[in-house]
């Protein structure tokens, strides 16, 4: 691959790159994004723990902002390697810091409500629940797969360039590059031998025209390389939730001050980081306040990660490019740092993962979201009927569909319909629907 071809600023829904503004194509791209409403939307969905009370947690969107902060961090480093190879012969790479940070607020936008959880509950309730029976109505298995398996990485991708109903083509139209940057997995589903995947069997022509235009390789049929900022953005987002997670878990009194301290702590070497550890108490000794100790730490272990994943990228440059290179920036780390990184990972699984409150709202999002496509499926298969006719206008006119459309793509909208609600509005309908969430005298 090469990367005069990888870096391009043609976008979604237009034939040619675009002309001339003030921002530069990539800036564009970041704030089209921050002004949209499924990013804003984001602050009311869940990442880990539950929708703050008196004490504020990481949501979607505080998420995605602090990873397009450390991914612009590794994008901007990378930039300067780039700018050692070419020179001033390719201006495009001074924007690769840009670019990964427009493709870090992108790249959890098609996650549904109640975090991870909520990817299961719409592909059980295809696969095990009440909507087992569409997949006798839906003739293709290809898309069969995209609904049993639901992936909040393709949606992501559908989010951004799906021309919904009274929309612009091209969805968002995004440049290539910045699409192409969140596609962890690049080839569609119903391969066994691959876990996950990054495109819905509705987005496969566009996924095929970035790939084309961008010179992705294919590495078996179907099946591409990533774009090499893929592997900066996941490690923005690989950073950020493991030690974002840890700082909220110690917030929220599951893990103790000494427990959290200890975990950051073991980033650093006694020896290499030794003038760092003589920095960490001299500031201690003037910072008393434990949450802002331990948020002084998570900020020297985050810029120390950042500066590993960087020279692991430009280590493995050439693999990386040429499509061989496997795993994540952070699975590379060494010594010190990858036994801390670990650590937070086996602390995540045993400890706040498995919390009874992230536990709890993985449940209430099983119900939630099972019965909401349900009842809206129905409504959209049957309009005629009195039930579906009051249950149909709670659906924006973006998701609407022709009742003559195919059965999966009257599925489809429903999809998009609910995986777009914020956890607040999903409840909200549930308990209106249920008969629950009735206001005044009746």
């Amino acid at each position: 691959m090469d990367w005069k071809q990888l870096l391009s600023t043609k976008r979604t829904g237009t034939s040619s790159g675009a002309g001339s503004h003030d921002r530069t194509q990539f800036q564009r791209d970041y704030d089209r994004l921050i002004f949209s409403s499924p990013f804003r939307r984001m602050q009311d969905k869940t990442q880990v723990f539950p929708l703050p009370g008196s004490v504020f947690v990481h949501n979607r969107l505080t998420h995605s902002l602090e990873v397009a902060s450390v991914g612009r961090s590794l994008g901007s480093n990378v930039s300067r390697f780039l700018g050692s190879l070419y020179g001033d012969e390719f201006p495009l790479a001074q924007e690769l810091g840009s670019v990964v940070a427009a493709a870090c607020l992108a790249h959890d936008m098609g996650n549904p409500p109640f975090g991870h959880s909520g990817e299961k509950a719409i592909s059980d309730f295809f696969k095990y629940g009440d909507g087992r029976y569409l997949e006798s109505m839906i003739n293709s298995p290809a898309i069969w797969n995209d609904f049993v398996d639901f992936e909040g990485n393709a949606n992501a991708l559908r989010v951004l360039t799906h021309k919904f109903s009274g929309r612009r083509t091209g969805g968002f139209a995004m440049t290539y590059t910045s699409v192409a940057s969140i596609v962890k997995y690049p080839y569609a589903s119903g391969n066994s031998d691959l876990k996950k995947y990054g495109f819905f069997q509705s987005e496969k022509e566009i996924f095929m025209d970035i790939a084309s235009e961008l010179g992705l390789k294919e590495t078996s049929p179907g099946v591409f390389a990533r774009h090499p900022l893929v592997y900066l953005v996941e490690a923005a987002d690989d950073i950020c939730y493991q030690l974002m997670d840890i700082e909220d878990a110690h917030k929220l009194g599951i893990l103790s001050t000494p427990e959290t301290m200890d975990l950051l702590m073991a980033f650093y070497d006694p020896v290499e980081d030794k003038e760092h550890l003589r920095r960490i108490k001299e500031v201690f000794r003037e910072v008393t306040d434990t949450n802002e100790q331990i948020a002084y730490l998570r900020a020297g272990v985050i810029g120390k990660l950042v500066g590993a994943c960087s020279e692991i990228f430009i280590k493995h440059h050439d693999s990386i490019l040429d499509g061989t290179f496997s795993g994540a920036l952070t699975d590379k780390l060494s010594g010190n740092m990858d036994e801390a990184m670990k650590g937070c990972a086996r602390v995540g699984i045993s400890r706040i993962y498995r919390h009874p409150s992230v536990v709890e709202i993985e449940i209430a999002g099983f119900r939630i979201l099972g019965t909401l496509l349900d009842e809206f499926i129905k409504a959209v298969l049957e309009p005629k009927h009195y039930y579906s006719r009051l249950l149909l206008p709670f659906i924006p006119q973006q998701y609407k569909v022709s009742e003559n459309a195919p059965v999966h793509h009257r599925v489809q909208t429903v999809i998009d319909f609910i995986s777009g609600m914020t956890d607040v509005y999903a409840l909200d309908l549930f308990r209106k629907i249920q008969g629950t969430g009735i206001s005044g005298n009746i």
